[in-house]
């Protein structure tokens, strides 16, 4: 992933290294990793049902493969949730890539 600019490269690098040495958690690191590098394409519930019918899978299966509940399947279908951070760039690759990539 992409840092947005050099200067929040940098940050991101000098975070980095303070996390390989144990003075940054994981927590903390995510919290930079997510303040520097480009947002994630927003996933609209049309588009989840849509990548799942593509994948010619039910909800439980798109579930399993993604790692997370039918139920959140659901609700990111019906609009209830909206996929964000991981599980939004994880829909990203399967739409362009299939589901195929997850087996």
């Amino acid at each position: 992933m992409k840092a947005r600019s050099p200067a929040f490269e940098a940050i991101l690098d000098a975070a980095q290294g303070l996390h390989r040495v144990g003075v940054i958690d994981q927590k903390t690191m995510r919290e930079y990793h997510a303040l520097c590098v480009e947002p994630v394409n927003i996933i609209t519930a049309a588009e989840v049902v849509s990548i799942r019918r593509n994948a010619q899978v039910s909800q439980n299966l798109f579930a399993r493969y993604l790692n997370t509940s039918p139920s959140t399947v659901q609700k990111w279908e019906s609009g209830a949730k909206r996929p964000s951070g991981m599980a939004a760039k994880l829909l990203s690759v399967v739409k362009k890539r299939g589901l195929k990539v997850l087996a």
